[in-house]
């Protein structure tokens, strides 16, 4: 039952591995809460200057570089391309330094073009900025790889969707902050060609403090630094065990050529049942086998291409690629499209309305991961997570269908409703869902895992934003989208949530 005290509370603790299993989302003085913290909002700010375009890119930017319109769209498809190539990067450095340092680094290497946003003079320039800003959007995967390193496993999916769906706010916030900017700057005398391009310095000066603020206020994992995680769980599990020192791993985990521990056999069908060991202090029984292998291992290259291999691995990314690639299409786009049907709508005006979808997030992308938690809690099986996914995805899409088959011009309340409110309501619900089921996948590479499924996201954002492209109008290319969101379904819900030999 849920206690409003567990928000400023010091969490109870898995004694093993000092995950947190509650969430103290208003004590940052405590360290879960701190990460937390900084999970959240370092992906807010990177979400920020990765979609800060957008809003002013119509109607300011494309007018002051005489922009064409399928000029503008094509620059929506550069802003994903680096996004998708550094998360796959970002996967494995999160295995082997770590994910609060490349967190980090990602939000320090994409301030650099954020910052010279302002020397754009050509669609050339253009493209070339947004494709190095993309860098920010890769941030995600430190995020979500982090929180799972300090959450247990009866509230991670919360955790994750918490800190994915206050971070992709930041794509609902920019709506609102840059056109604010701009015309802050407007009224204080700078030409139009001079605000929107000294506007980018504020996501640039926040992009630098909080990737420094990361770096000093908080540590890597619960349990000390990165490259003493095994030991530190090792010696979890001798407390547990009431030997006081580390104990060895079972059979089934060996020692890989890095000393890391590295998985079972994904190829053994029968394995021995996992030991149990009893907490005198709380009662409690813990999977010891099970916490040794969610121990990161630093990746070989034969391993990590199994892991992406892995059909598993693969239907998180083919549902990411529905959700949060229609959400990064969809959002590329919205302001636009409210502009279009709604051509009373000022920038301002259009650009409120649009940041409704992203600012969802808030609400709607933790509402899926605490709706996985709780499936999860009663069923006690991941099927009861992977069903509750594909269905998101299918209704995300069926809203999509509906919204593109509409031609509702000057209907406000019609767009509002069905993509701001259904569509948004299944589309980051499904993040949500994902990401909460990601953990368990195969959580000795959850780097890997993460790093895959998010680039897998962005790949649907390229696909869709081509879509948008190349598919006619709005309305045709909208409904095109949700029929593949929808298909994407049908060929990959029959598909097991983690390896056979597994349980689930």
């Amino acid at each position: 039952m849920f206690s409003p005290s567990t928000l400023w509370k010091s969490p109870e603790l898995n004694p093993i591995n000092n995950k947190a299993r509650t969430i103290p989302l208003l004590n940052i003085a405590n360290v879960h809460g701190r990460v937390f913290f900084f999970s959240w909002l370092g992906f807010f700010i990177a979400f920020w200057s990765w979609y800060a375009f957008p809003p002013l890119l119509k109607s300011v930017i494309a007018t002051d570089l005489k922009l064409s319109q399928p000029q503008v769209l094509t620059s929506n498809i550069i802003a994903l391309l680096a996004t998708l190539l550094v998360r796959l990067v970002a996967g494995p450095c999160c295995d082997a330094f770590g994910p609060r340092k490349t967190f980090a680094g990602c939000l320090l290497i994409g301030a650099i073009p954020t910052f010279l946003a302002g020397t754009i003079q050509n669609f050339g320039g253009l493209c070339a900025i947004r494709f190095f800003v993309g860098i920010l959007g890769g941030s995600f995967v430190p995020c979500q790889v982090w929180t799972t390193a300090f959450y247990d496993k009866n509230i991670v999916g919360t955790a994750n969707s918490l800190t994915g769906g206050f971070g992709n706010s930041g794509g609902g916030v920019t709506y609102f902050v840059m056109p604010a900017v701009y015309n802050s700057l407007r009224s204080q005398g700078l030409s139009s060609d001079k605000a929107w391009r000294v506007s980018f310095v504020v996501p640039g000066i926040l992009i630098v403090s909080v990737a420094i603020a990361l770096l000093v206020f908080t540590p890597d994992t619960p349990t000390g630094k990165w490259k003493d995680r095994e030991v530190a769980v090792q010696r979890g599990i001798g407390s547990i065990s009431g030997q006081g020192a580390p104990v060895a791993a079972d059979s089934d985990t060996e020692k890989g050529s890095s000393g890391n521990i590295t998985p079972p056999n994904e190829d053994k069908k029968d394995l021995a049942p996992a030991p149990l060991k009893q907490d005198t202090q709380v009662g409690e029984q813990y999977n010891i086998s099970e916490h040794q292998q969610e121990v990161i291992m630093k990746p070989t290259w034969k391993e990590a291409m199994k892991v992406v291999r892995s059909p598993q691995t693969l239907v998180l990314g083919a549902c990411y690629a529905s959700s949060f690639g229609a959400e990064l299409a969809v959002n590329s786009i919205l302001g636009s499209y409210f502009k279009k049907n709604n051509p009373h709508l000022t920038l301002q005006g259009s650009g409120n309305w649009a940041a409704m979808f992203g600012l969802m997030n808030v609400v709607f992308r933790p509402l899926g991961g605490a709706v996985a938690d709780f499936a999860y809690k009663k069923t006690h099986s991941l099927w009861a997570k992977k069903i509750l996914l594909h269905s998101y995805c299918l209704l995300a899409g069926v809203f999509l269908i509906a919204t593109g088959l509409t031609d509702r011009h000057n209907d406000l309340g019609w767009m509002v409703g069905l993509l701001c409110i259904g569509f948004a309501f299944f589309d980051e619900g499904a993040n949500g869902l994902n990401f909460a089921l990601v953990p368990h996948v195969h959580p000795y590479a959850n780097g890997i895992v993460s790093g895959v499924t998010g680039a897998c996201g962005n790949l649907g954002g390229i696909i869709f934003a081509i879509v948008y492209r190349y598919g006619g109008d709005y309305h045709r290319a909208t409904w095109i989208i949700g029929v593949i969101m929808v298909a994407l379904q049908v060929l990959t819900f029959w598909i097991k949530p983690v390896p056979a030999h597994r349980a689930i």
